[in-house]
């Protein structure tokens, strides 16, 4: 399968493969950047450092991962990935779930002005 990667404000994925119930991720942060702090809805998320060093938020909690680290986001949990660093990050990213749509993100901080704003 030949990824076509989808160039976002702070970095870049591509999907190297997908099947029903699951699909993996290669996620790039440029240095100084962020993803937004989001949930998914439908599904859950298992994230592995290839490259560099990843401030990952799950939660109320913040870890420093280095290449070969791991950790799990579970359905509706908070989460982020920062690269605070001045070389690049990357991850695989894998999901799972009976729904990956790219629209399962609910964004609730993000720092290109992407949050929606909730009715009232």
């Amino acid at each position: 399968m030949s990824a076509q990667r989808s160039e976002r404000p702070w970095g870049w994925f591509e999907t190297v493969f997908e099947a029903p119930g699951h699909k993996v991720k290669r996620i790039g942060v440029l240095p100084g950047q962020r993803i937004s702090l989001q949930r998914h809805r439908r599904r859950a998320e298992h994230w592995v450092v290839v490259v560099g060093t990843a401030l990952v938020t799950v939660g109320d909690r913040v870890v420093t991962l280095r290449t070969g680290a791991h950790v799990d986001i579970g359905v509706g949990e908070v989460h982020r990935l920062a690269n605070e660093s001045v070389g690049p990050v990357e991850i695989l990213e894998v999901q799972f779930g009976g729904y990956l749509g790219e629209d399962d993100i609910e964004r609730l901080e993000d720092d290109y002005g992407r949050v929606a704003s909730r009715p009232s």
